[in-house]
């Protein structure tokens, strides 16, 4: 038997129309002033209007924070901390994609204590108390409503994160609606993000595990099956609640059984050339599939039941090549950039892309093959 530690988010709602109950759901956890942690785009797109409704019915006050920044950086996240500090919260609700979700985990940690951000990252260094915390995600994505990461931009455009499990909010909560209008190039881009997490959970090296397993195996069923749906029709509820539930299982999945190069690789194009990061998992997908199949081969034949259903396969080296092929097509067909060429990326930076995916090796030790540098620049090349 595989001997292992799982941990996760204690409560869970998925149920469509649920945001318009988050005051109740806010006071039910003794928040009685909450900050929330969005960005400017979802106010404008009215999203946040049902929220603040909710909270007057429950008769419990919220004060948006709505200046998150993508790939948050040190001073975006020290300007949330100081708001909540401001407006007095005993209580954050992250509402957004993986940026406001990450920055809010930070704000219920520090806004309470003494500690400075830098100081924390890395795995186990955060202390506690932090601020009763909520999550919702408005991208099938990230899962990082189910993780204990927040990654930020540090001043040197180094992506750094904070690992403890303190980050793990007391609930989340997952309203397909919410998710209705994202248009399809966003849609494209958190789906991989989500498959990714699957696949890397799946072919993880280190704290593999049964659970964990079984996770990443039906979120990839359910975002292979549904992700070419939401693209062509987005205002499907039922596709975007299978996004929304395959992103969080692919979330559970990566917070217990850690991720590799895909994710070492596409941080420095966060970093430096702002490529979301959900684009930046894709762009380096398929060279990092590629590379790896030699290491991952039966665990990719078994991944390929996943989003292959009902197919059958001569042998595991069949069923493998099968999957790539599966997934190469699949990122094809998304409507979004293919190449690093086209978001800004020039030849001569591969260089210095390579040497800053080096610099991840909590994630590369995961990788089910060692990573060298060439074989980074090689794989930077293989994506240009």
């Amino acid at each position: 038997m595989t001997d292992f530690v799982f941990e996760t988010t204690p409560k869970l709602v998925c149920e469509a129309g649920s945001a318009a109950r988050l005051g109740e759901m806010a006071k039910a956890l003794g928040i009685r002033r909450a900050l929330i942690v969005t960005d400017a785009g979802l106010v404008a797109a009215g999203l946040l209007e049902p929220v603040q409704a909710g909270f007057a019915a429950a008769s419990s006050a919220c004060v948006l924070f709505s200046d998150v920044l993508a790939d948050p950086p040190e001073e975006s996240v020290a300007l949330a901390v100081q708001a909540a500090r401001d407006a007095g919260a005993d209580g954050v609700i992250g509402f957004g994609g993986g940026s406001s979700l990450d920055t809010a985990k930070l704000v219920a940690l520090l806004a309470g204590t003494d500690q400075k951000l830098p100081d924390i990252y890395g795995i186990g260094l955060a202390k506690g108390p932090r601020l009763p915390l909520i999550q919702v995600p408005t991208t099938a994505g990230t899962g990082s409503e189910v993780t204990p990461i927040a990654i930020v931009t540090t001043p040197t455009s180094e992506k750094k994160g904070v690992v403890s499990s303190l980050l793990y909010p007391d609930l989340a909560v997952l309203d397909a609606h919410l998710t209705l209008g994202l248009p399809p190039r966003v849609t494209a881009m958190t789906g991989i993000d989500a498959m990714v997490h699957a696949i890397e959970a799946y072919t993880t090296r280190h704290k593999k595990n049964p659970l964990s397993d079984s996770l990443a195996l039906r979120a990839l069923s359910l975002l292979g099956a549904n992700i070419r749906t939401v693209i062509e029709d987005g205002r499907n509820v039922a596709a975007r609640a299978a996004m929304l539930q395959g992103s969080l299982l692919a979330g559970i999945a990566f917070a217990n059984a850690p991720v590799g190069a895909v994710h070492a690789l596409a941080y420095p194009l966060g970093g430096h050339f702002h490529v979301p990061h959900g684009l930046s998992n894709a762009l380096v997908l398929l060279p990092v599939l590629e590379f790896n199949r030699p290491a991952a081969e039966g665990l990719y034949a078994e991944l390929a039941l996943a989003i292959l259903p009902g197919r059958s396969f001569a042998s595991p080296a069949e069923a493998a090549e099968a999957f790539v092929d599966a997934m190469r097509a699949l990122v094809a067909a998304m409507p979004m950039e293919q190449r690093l060429e086209q978001v800004g990326v020039r030849r001569e930076d591969l260089p210095m892309l390579a040497a800053d995916a080096m610099k991840v090796q909590r994630l590369l030790i995961n990788n089910p093959r060692e990573v060298s540098y060439d074989d980074a620049l090689a794989l930077y090349g293989q994506a240009y």
